[in-house]
């Protein structure tokens, strides 16, 4: 999980996907040549940002991956099992402690662990994110963005270029 101290913007979004790749991914999938995001349907790495389409480009570029993606319906992000057995673990591992610091936040967010065997990584991500970064067409259509058949605007897969 990474914990960030700026804005939630898709710079950090994709960034805490590479993140994660590089510490954690490569090593457990090395053969992989693609990932499967699963992504809300609004906000920073929403299905209607243009920006959050162009990092993921980039990501996949860097990456030599071919990213797919699918993004859950408007209103629906509710239905991620993961994030909400997540967050619900994590809420009750630092019930009652002081949140005073970034150290103590991402400490606490690692320390949670389930008898089931879940174990959460957590890393501070420091970086200040530039907001309001406008997305021209141009730069739209240098993506080598595949549409899936089935709602091409919320699934689709970026191949490296």
């Amino acid at each position: 999980m990474s914990v960030g101290i700026d804005h939630d913007t898709a710079q950090f979004a994709a960034n805490s996907i590479r993140r994660w790749w590089q510490r954690m991914g490569r090593f457990r999938f090395p053969k992989a040549r693609e990932l499967l995001i699963t992504a809300d349907g609004g906000g920073s790495n929403g299905s209607r940002s243009r920006l959050w389409r162009v990092c993921l480009q980039k990501l996949a570029d860097d990456l030599e991956l071919k990213l797919a993606v699918c993004h859950f319906p408007p209103g629906t992000s509710k239905w991620n099992k993961i994030e909400h057995r997540l967050f619900s673990f994590i809420t009750q591992n630092w019930r009652g402690k002081p949140l005073v610091s970034c150290e103590a936040i991402v400490n606490l967010i690692a320390k949670t662990t389930t008898q089931a065997g879940l174990s959460v990584k957590a890393a501070l991500d420091d970086t200040h994110y530039e907001t309001a970064i406008k997305v021209s067409d141009e730069e739209l259509s240098r993506l080598r963005l595949t549409p899936h058949r089935f709602h091409g605007d919320w699934n689709y897969t970026l191949s490296p270029r």
